[in-house]
């Protein structure tokens, strides 16, 4: 028995209704779209700061969501992991003609991206340029997604300097929104541009627009524990220090970072 083999059969073991584990019992679909999307940023995370030595049991703890939709899909009748197997096999060999037998020339990733999205468009059919980018994404990269769309057909700056003007006008509505008090909807339909702007420059750049705020929460983290840390270890009280002292100590764990 292989090693996919055993973990289906651990798989259909815990879904057995007789001597199962109540709580995979309990799992639907929906239920499992969280932990599905925990475990992804999981692998997501380990790989983005360096701990690769953990890559392998992140990776099998994605698999198992898979395995485990797949089960839920076989007791419904639908399909079972063999299925989602063939399917990822199928297109994959579909989409790289120039791999698997086509006549293609294709000798760049950026060749190779092009003709992949030209496959896509070609399944859409009929549907327009934007079409199938899912809205279960999280916002920021369904924004990158769906600029990257418009960009292929046209619908793009020849340069980043109007993304940078772009940005400072959207910034400029939201500051007018702000400070004449109005309503909440308005503000954040400003705020929402300001954001869809900021994506469009990060694009433009060629920087992954999540993968970078990922990188700065974890920076935001690690100087706000260095704060932390300091005011503790000089015995003061974190909300009654002022702004001023605030700043002190940022540029103090700014300064701590970089000398290491």
């Amino acid at each position: 028995m292989s090693n996919i083999e055993k973990l289906t059969e651990v798989m259909s073991r815990l879904r057995n209704p007789d001597s199962g584990c109540p709580w995979d019992l309990e799992q639907g679909f929906e239920s499992l779209v969280p932990h599905m999307l925990e475990e992804a940023y999981e692998v997501a995370e380990t790989i983005e700061t360096g701990r690769l030595h953990e890559l392998n049991g992140e990776l099998g703890d994605l698999l198992f969501q898979v395995v485990f939709y797949a089960r839920l899909a076989e007791e419904q009748g639908r399909f079972g992991f063999e299925d989602v197997v063939e399917g990822i096999v199928h297109k994959l060999i579909s989409r790289h003609p120039h791999v698997f037998g086509g006549d293609t020339p294709i000798t760049t990733a950026r060749q190779q991206s092009e003709a992949w999205e030209a496959h896509k468009a070609r399944e859409r059919g009929g549907a327009g340029a934007l079409a199938g980018v899912a809205t279960s994404l999280p916002a920021m990269t369904r924004a990158m997604k769906l600029q990257k769309r418009a960009a292929r057909v046209g619908y793009q700056w020849p340069d980043v300097g109007p993304a940078f003007d772009k940005i400072l006008e959207e910034l400029e509505e939201v500051r007018v929104e702000i400070e004449q008090k109005n309503a909440r909807e308005r503000v954040e339909d400003e705020m929402g541009d300001l954001l869809f702007a900021c994506v469009n420059l990060s694009r433009m750049a060629g920087i992954d627009p999540e993968t970078a705020l990922r990188c700065s929460n974890r920076k935001f983290e690690r100087r706000f524990a260095h704060m932390e840390a300091t005011v503790d270890t000089e015995a003061s009280d974190l909300t009654a220090l002022s702004l001023a002292e605030w700043e002190g100590l940022w540029e103090r764990a700014k300064a701590d970072e970089q000398a290491i």
